[in-house]
C-alpha cells in the first residue's frame, strides 16, 4: 500500500469510471469494492501502472476542476492517439494537450519529447516549439519537432 494515494470523488460512477481506466491503461487492476446500504459501491480501489486510486460515489457535492489532472507521459504519438482518442471520448478538448474525459476528470496527454523541445539548446526552436504548442489541443511530436528545427 502507498502512504499516499488519490481519492477521486465521482456523482456516482466511480465502478464505470474504474473499469474504463483500467481497461485503458497496460499493468492495470480493481481491487476491494465497499458496498453501501443500497449495495451499490461507495468506494473502488484501483491501481494504473503501480499507481494506486480510490474512486468514491460521493454525490454531486463536489465537481472535478482543472485544478487537478493526471499526466500521461508518452513515449510515441501513437501512445499519444491512443489515450488522448479514449478519454476524450464523450468529454472534451482543451488546449496544450489538455482534456476533460466524460466524468469531467481532467488529463494531460504529454509526449516524452516536449521537455526537451521546450527547453532545448537553440532558444529560438524552443520558442517555435512553445508557439506551436499554444495553437494545439492534442500535441503532435512531429509538428513540435518541426517547429523546433523550424521547418
Amino acid at each position: 500500500m502507498q502512504k499516499i494515494s488519490t481519492c477521486l470523488w465521482f456523482n456516482s460512477e466511480a465502478e464505470e469510471a474504474a473499469a474504463f481506466y483500467t481497461a485503458l491503461f497496460a499493468d492495470s487492476s480493481i481491487g476491494q469494492t465497499m458496498p453501501g446500504p443500497d449495495g451499490k459501491a461507495i468506494t473502488v480501489e484501483f491501481e494504473i501502472e503501480g499507481r494506486e486510486f480510490t474512486a468514491l460515489n460521493g454525490g454531486p457535492a463536489f465537481n472535478f476542476t482543472e485544478a487537478v489532472s493526471l499526466v500521461v507521459n508518452c513515449a510515441t504519438q501513437e501512445e499519444v492517439d491512443k489515450y488522448w482518442d479514449a478519454l476524450v471520448a464523450g468529454g472534451e478538448q482543451s488546449q496544450c494537450g489538455w482534456l476533460k474525459d466524460k466524468y469531467g476528470l481532467s488529463w494531460q496527454i504529454v509526449p516524452t519529447a516536449l521537455p526537451g523541445l521546450l527547453t532545448g539548446p537553440d532558444a529560438a526552436g524552443a520558442q517555435r516549439a512553445m508557439e506551436a504548442m499554444l495553437r494545439m489541443q492534442k500535441l503532435d511530436i512531429n509538428v513540435l519537432q518541426k517547429a523546433y528545427d523550424g521547418d
